[in-house]
């Protein structure tokens, strides 16, 4: 296939491929929720998805290139969405280690967003994935417009913590690059699927102690290439139905 002249194409290429996989996962939202992923130093510019595109059609070359500190973002042509660039714009002008952020209305991390008690105990080997690494935003207001965003970067601070549960709204995950930030949000699914499922059947959590959530959450984190390998796999199977993905 052949390479269109873009620049950071390696990049758009892994973008096209997480919105094409979150959609065949049912983890989208019509034509809302919004991945970016910076492009420069300070991580103050990001390609994004275009303004309400479905996940299911972007291509690498659908891309918008967004900056975070220009105020006339909203009046050009191809501006995003205006909650878009209210939670990314807000995420990449002061959380500097969100290289890539994701956030998604998913069905399971919604619904943990929605229950009074947001925590995601270990239950299980995924859920100790995220042990002592999420944030719990319980002060939902509203749309995700520029002042949400802001207060929203906030809350990542500790860089430790690479997930928030939105409450009442729905999940953010950031990252380094698309891949790990792709796992992660993919993990953190699949575990709330576990902990809603468990809860579900009214009998008492098998909860693992701390300690050994704690080593098992670092075991993860060290396990070599899992989230490079899991991208790599699910574009190569998107080259093989011939997908367009990445034009």
């Amino acid at each position: 296939m052949a390479q269109p002249n873009i620049d950071h194409w390696a990049e758009r290429v892994d973008m096209a491929a997480a919105f094409r996989w979150t959609a065949r996962l049912n983890m989208h939202e019509a034509v809302a929720n919004h991945f970016s992923l910076a492009i420069n130093d300070d991580g103050t510019r990001f390609l994004m998805n275009p303004n309400q595109m479905h996940f299911s059609r972007i291509k690498a070359s659908d891309m918008i290139v967004v900056d975070a500190n220009d105020p006339d973002t909203l009046r050009g042509p191809n501006a995003p969405d205006p909650t878009a660039w209210g939670l990314h714009g807000g995420i990449h002008r002061h959380v500097p280690h969100a290289r890539c952020a994701m956030h998604v209305h998913s069905i399971f991390a919604t619904v943990l967003a929605s229950l009074k008690d947001s925590r995601l105990p270990p239950i299980d080997q995924n859920c100790c994935t995220f042990f002592n690494r999420y944030v719990i935003d319980d002060g939902y207001g509203g749309l995700a417009f520029e002042e949400e965003g802001e207060r929203c970067a906030a809350l990542f601070a500790d860089p430790s913590k690479r997930v928030m549960i939105m409450g009442n709204h729905g999940v953010l995950v950031i990252g380094e690059t698309v891949a790990e930030t792709f796992n992660r949000m993919y993990y953190f699914e699949r575990a709330c699927e576990t902990y809603i499922r468990a809860l579900q059947t009214g009998l008492p959590l098998r909860v693992l102690p701390d300690d050994v959530a704690e080593k098992t959450a670092r075991e993860l984190e060290a396990y070599p290439e899992q989230d490079l390998r899991h991208l790599t796999e699910l574009k190569a199977i998107l080259d093989e139905e011939a997908s367009n993905y990445a034009s």
